[in-house]
């Protein structure tokens, strides 16, 4: 999901950065090798600034859903360590305790 985010972000950044300094102000010009009207170049800033917009979102949304993700492993190998550490407490006092004391 960061990959997609960074992706739109710059893909939005591309196409704004290239209305800016390619296109020609008043009549729309040429974008990116074709010809835009006034209009289809505003609605190409909507869409480029829609689109950095959703990759923010995606960007947050992803890195927090990772952050997440690492703080649950974490804990999960702490407890693993955990149980771990008192099964070899119980089969080192079950070594000295014989059939008989069990029952």
């Amino acid at each position: 999901m960061v990959f997609l985010g960074m992706a739109l972000i710059i893909l939005g950044g591309i196409a704004i950065l290239s209305a800016v300094f390619v296109s020609e102000p008043g009549s729309g010009g040429e974008l990116l090798g074709f010809d835009v009207t006034t209009l289809e170049s505003f609605f190409v800033g909507v869409a480029a600034g829609a689109a950095i917009l959703w990759g923010f979102s995606i960007l947050k949304w992803g890195t927090k859903r990772s952050l997440a993700h690492r703080k649950e492993r974490k804990e999960l190998t702490e407890l693993n360590q955990k149980l771990e550490r008192v099964e070899a407490e119980r089969r080192a006092d079950g070594d000295t305790v014989t059939d008989r004391d069990r029952t």
